[in-house]
């Protein structure tokens, strides 16, 4: 029986009747620290370090390799094996006819690397999926995976990740975050799509003389050394023009498409997600991550995030079956403008769905065949009531119901306070909007307009278990809560 949504104003119960917050809370820990290379801006400095370093006696050496040791293994795991990685890291700027012992080796790591707080000004905007593994429950329970934006020492914004379970009357209990994070090895494509790789520089307005040059020289199916390779020989021939700024573009692109790998022994709370690549270098932030379903069933998360090098941002599409390896590539097209990316679970009619916010102030909606490119976008929703005159956009991938889909958005009104709101769209048509919130379903309180950014209430994705919608959201952007609600209680205050 499908549940009957008012239209009469006057029979519409206030959300807030239902909304119930949770006392759980996810805080920031600034002891959760990884090893990052530190590498000086005068990169003549490494140089004349490593000669400090290389003039040691061998006993010297190994009296302050042990110090470091002493005061710094219990904070990370397998710290000789990052000292020494850090050490291949600098050694490209360094004298290579000189011979260096594995004790110089480490200690020259550790001369050239950093610890850095991943979550120590703030940890928020969090999304919420189901986990991967659903075995060893008690019946009514779910065992979800979190992911949330860690932000250190220069605002630089990390992935991190909480797993937990959620019982049949909707509590939240959470496993114990480690004392260890770890830091992923970063592998390139093994191979790229030819195919693929010239739609996205076509995209990029980069298809000229030196990409085709350099992309007719290479495979079907190409490897990253391969492609390095082509973009050598084409530079250095002397009857081929080379455009700097397409190679430029061309490495760009390549970096910008990667994979990522942890440690099978690792805890999903250890895994960091740190910016590997150029256009990250600033940060990788909210991730939207939703449970895809393909049209053979078979189940992947993506995660839509915004990549920032500090002056442009780049809408990026994470690939993951088992939140252990990681596919990063680029979204592409005329549509993929602006933040707040949020993809639908499933495809409808034969295509995959996106909700945008291409002009930074209403809502939208995308339809593509293809994953990775977006051209077009339909406006779906414009700021109508106060408390979001400035701008409206999502709060994660909508959630299928029988009523249709249920969409969260997030408003921003006077003094710059953000909201969020709730819309159901039409199941075969949600470019078609059913029933809206006309108040907002959650503000912020008292305790929860104070921190980093004031004012703000924001979520990057939530899940519906035993009929009850699950939200885990930020406050102020520096910490994160959970709010729940009976989806039958929400879809009846809406009109």
């Amino acid at each position: 029986m499908r549940l009957i949504i008012h239209r009469n104003n006057h029979m519409r119960p206030s959300v807030r009747t239902f909304i119930r917050r949770r006392k759980t809370r996810i805080e920031r820990d600034t002891s959760r620290v990884i090893m990052r290379t530190h590498i000086p801006t005068h990169l003549d400095r490494i140089g004349r370090i490593s000669q400090r370093v290389l003039s040691l006696t061998d006993d010297q050496a190994s009296d302050l390799l042990k110090e470091v040791l002493a005061s710094f293994a219990d904070r990370h795991r397998n710290i000789e094996i990052q000292l020494v990685e850090n050490y291949r890291k600098v050694s490209q700027y360094m004298d290579t006819s000189v011979e260096v012992s594995e004790v110089k080796q480490m200690l020259l790591g550790a001369y050239f690397t950093m610890e850095y707080a991943i979550e120590s000004a703030a940890l928020f905007n969090p999304s919420i999926v189901r986990h991967p593994d659903q075995a060893r429950l008690e019946p009514g329970e779910l065992r979800f995976v979190m992911s949330l934006r860690a932000t250190g020492e220069g605002h630089i914004s990390s992935i991190v990740f909480r797993s937990g379970i959620i019982d049949s009357n909707g509590a939240v209990e959470f496993d114990s975050a480690t004392d260890y994070v770890q830091t992923p090895k970063m592998l390139h494509d093994p191979f790229y799509d030819k195919h693929l790789f010239t739609l996205k520089l076509m995209d990029m307005k980069s298809w000229n003389y030196t990409a085709r040059n350099i992309i007719d020289r290479l495979p079907e199916e190409f490897t990253f050394e391969e492609l390095t390779e082509s973009i050598v020989n084409v530079h250095e021939d002397p009857d081929i023009e080379s455009h700097d700024r397409t190679l430029v573009k061309i490495k760009w692109l390549a970096n910008s498409n990667y994979k990522v790998r942890f440690d099978e022994k690792s805890k999903i709370s250890e895994r960091v997600i740190y910016p590997v690549s150029e256009n990250e270098s600033r940060g990788l932030e909210d991730a939207r991550f939703v449970l895809f379903t393909d049209d053979d069933g078979a189940s992947t998360y993506y995660a839509t995030y915004t990549a920032y090098n500090g002056f442009n941002i780049l809408p990026q599409l994470m690939e993951t079956r088992d939140f252990r390896t990681f596919n990063v590539s680029t979204l592409n097209g005329a549509a993929v403008q602006n933040k707040g990316m949020a993809l639908f679970p499933r495809k409808i009619k034969g295509k995959y769905v996106m909700l945008g916010r291409q002009d930074g102030e209403n809502n939208y909606i995308m339809f593509s065949k293809q994953l990775h490119f977006w051209q077009t976008a339909t406006l779906l929703q414009k700021p109508k009531e106060p408390w979001e005159f400035i701008q409206v956009g999502n709060c994660g991938s909508p959630i299928e119901l029988e009523e249709g889909w249920l969409m969260l958005t997030h408003g921003v009104g006077t003094m710059r306070q953000y909201s969020m709101g709730a819309m159901l769209l039409d199941l075969n048509n949600p470019t078609k909007v059913i029933a809206r919130l006309k108040e907002p379903l959650l503000s912020p309180n008292e305790e929860e307009r104070e921190g980093y950014v004031p004012n703000v209430i924001y979520s990057c994705g939530a899940l519906v278990h035993n009929d009850r919608l699950i939200i885990p959201y930020a406050m102020s952007d520096i910490t994160s809560g959970i709010v729940t609600i009976q989806v039958k209680d929400l879809l009846k205050c809406m009109v």
